[in-house]
């Protein structure tokens, strides 16, 4: 790693000493005389990191992420564009409070249907272990690391794209397609793919690299910190796709990794930047070997809200969930699922109290307004290690895990079903 110049040290001391003074206005001004001479300054614990300044924009939180009003979310405001950093007191990221816990991030075939959770786990080891009553999982995923692949070091950028469309076509093509000839005349459903990058550039990359193969669909990415040079790789993705992607920085590092990012909070801010009809949320280890959107998309239609690459139904309880689908299915894995933009923002979006991701795509199911699907044919894409659930402490996420399902089992009760 680059060693900061002495005075550039000096200058992140007389920071931190400003900060344990509350002198945050003198925090601010040594902050930008820092990064003036090409360092960022980050704290850390008790004290604080120098990393070279990047080439692209950094937000401080994922909250300061300038959202356009016309496409905030229905009760948000978009607020003034947020300066790189800052020091003006203590930051708050991504999450509100509360999560829990469900998912043991595996994907494979359905041959847990069925199983009670403990039988499940047991046939796929890694498998959703739930916690509060062991609420199943889909079968285990391999547990091998990719390989790095993707694109080569570029000099990294921001590429904005016309961001003028903030209302769904959804409603409108449904109507006036009644008819094969009246389809073709219909407004084009457009979708976006979403992505929250935490870190292992290299499972960005495949996962990018794969998307950009097999389909059409403009990629949306939000990097938490730059984790292991995560942030950098995507700005190279970027620069060598920039029709294709757009990407926005935070300093604000994941909680699941130590910091103050919530999994839900920047699950809803990739979602108020879209403006696509469908919002399709996927995870970097959720890899395409062939055109695995279009189906999920047109799946999309009539009082279908939602549809996803896995499904699940609660037993009788709530307590296990089995593996279900093809068909109409009570819960989609947040692995991979289409969602319509317009529904998932009248429900106020993904679960904001959800700082981890695990069993919160099983509470933003239950909130969506509609049917949810899993496509009649098997979708060509696979599973590789999900870093979010076996490289995470356990102790973290057997908790955060318990607080999401505690929140999945009120919205059960609440339903009677």
């Amino acid at each position: 790693m680059n060693q900061a110049p002495k005075h550039v040290y000096v200058l992140a001391e007389q920071r931190a000493k400003a900060r344990s003074e509350q002198d945050f206005a003198m925090a601010d001004d040594l902050r930008d005389q820092i990064e003036d001479a090409g360092w960022v300054v980050r704290d850390a614990g008790e004290g604080f990191e120098l990393t070279p300044k990047p080439s692209f924009t950094v937000y401080p939180t994922v909250a300061s992420v300038p959202v356009p009003s016309a496409r905030t979310r229905e009760g948000t405001t978009g607020g003034p564009a947020a300066v790189p950093t800052g020091d003006a007191g203590p930051g708050g990221g991504g999450a509100s409070t509360g999560d829990a816990g469900r998912r043991d991030d595996e994907g494979g075939g359905r041959d847990g249907k069925g199983l009670p959770a403990a039988s499940f786990e047991a046939s796929h080891p890694g498998g959703r272990q739930a916690v509060v009553g062991d609420a199943a999982r889909p079968p285990g995923v391999d547990d091998g690391t990719a390989e790095e692949t993707g694109v080569d070091s570029m000099v990294a950028s921001q590429v904005l794209w016309d961001s003028s469309l903030a209302t769904s076509r959804m409603d409108e093509g449904l109507s006036v397609a009644t008819t094969v000839e009246d389809h073709d005349k219909a407004p084009p459903t457009v979708a976006t793919v979403a992505l929250i990058v935490d870190g292992h550039p290299s499972d960005l990359r495949k996962c990018v690299d794969a998307l950009i193969a097999h389909s059409d669909a403009k990629i949306l990415a939000l990097d938490l910190g730059n984790v292991d040079g995560a942030g950098t790789a995507l700005n190279e993705l970027v620069e060598r796709h920039p029709d294709r992607i757009k990407a926005w920085h935070v300093a604000e590092t994941p909680h699941w990794r130590g910091g103050s990012a919530g999994w839900g909070a920047s699950r809803n801010k990739l979602l108020e930047l879209d403006t696509g009809d469908v919002h399709v949320a996927m995870e970097t280890s959720t890899i395409l070997d062939g055109d695995a959107i279009t189906p999920l998309v047109s799946a999309v239609t009539g009082d279908v809200v939602a549809a996803g690459w896995k499904g699940v139904d609660p037993d009788d309880g709530g307590r296990d969930w089995h593996e279900a689908g093809p068909g109409e299915v009570r819960g989609l894995l947040g692995y991979l699922l289409a969602v319509r933009r317009d529904k998932a923002l009248s429900v106020g979006g993904f679960p904001e109290k959800a700082r981890y991701y695990r069993n919160a795509d099983l509470e933003f199911s239950l909130t969506l307004p509609g049917k949810m699907v899993v496509p009649e044919k098997d979708l060509p894409v696979h599973q590789e290690r999900h870093r979010g659930y076996h490289d995470v402490d356990e102790e973290y996420r057997d908790r955060e895990s318990r607080r999401t399902y505690e929140r999945v089992m009120e919205r059960l009760r609440s339903t009677g079903r």
